[in-house]
């Protein structure tokens, strides 16, 4: 319903334009923002991997490509799997809703990490940016204020349940991993 009432638009407010260029423009904007997702997501296994939050064999790295390919094989299946069973419709609720709650946690981490004291000149955002976005975007991703369907809500349940099976698995395999923010920057 929303791509035809903006291909409605278009044709009214630019009634030469032809449709099937929109179209092609809307399908390689979809194809791009998957790339992009399929990139971020083996990347975000890898790194979590590295810092041994899950287990190591996902920051397995190619011999020849030095691409993380199992991180790579994991997220793409998990990628195959969800187009099968879900709309893509709802997986870019999804995909927007858990972007939100990722920006919420960033803002408040803006808001914390400003009262630790520094020895060198870094950026300082004044405190109503990230003030206003973790609020912002907290309002976005709550079911009953934003009004999103709850299928949102449920695929995304089952993503960071995912999440938590790798992070336990990691557990129950190597105990507790310590973590050194010192050693996070290298």
């Amino acid at each position: 319903a929303g791509s035809g009432a903006l291909l409605k638009v278009i044709s009214v407010g630019a009634p030469g334009f032809p449709l099937w260029i929109f179209a092609l423009i809307g399908l390689l904007a979809v194809i791009n923002s998957a790339l992009i997702n399929m990139l971020m997501a083996s990347r975000l296994l890898y790194g979590m991997s590295n810092e041994q939050i899950i287990p190591r064999f996902f920051g397995t790295v190619h011999p020849f490509r030095r691409t993380p390919w199992i991180s790579i094989v994991f997220t793409s299946g998990i990628a195959v799997i969800l187009v099968s069973f879900f709309d893509i419709g709802k997986l870019g609720g999804t995909t927007s809703l858990l972007l939100l709650v990722v920006f919420t946690i960033v803002n408040i981490a803006c808001l914390v990490l400003r009262k630790e004291k520094v020895e060198h000149k870094h950026f300082r955002a004044p405190t109503w940016a990230p003030v206003l976005g973790s609020v912002t975007c907290a309002y976005l991703a709550i079911p009953v204020l934003s009004g999103r369907p709850w299928d949102d809500y449920k695929i995304a349940g089952f993503l960071l349940l995912a999440g938590l099976v790798l992070w336990a698995i990691n557990r129950v395999t190597h105990g507790k991993v310590e973590i050194h923010p010192e050693n996070l920057s290298k």
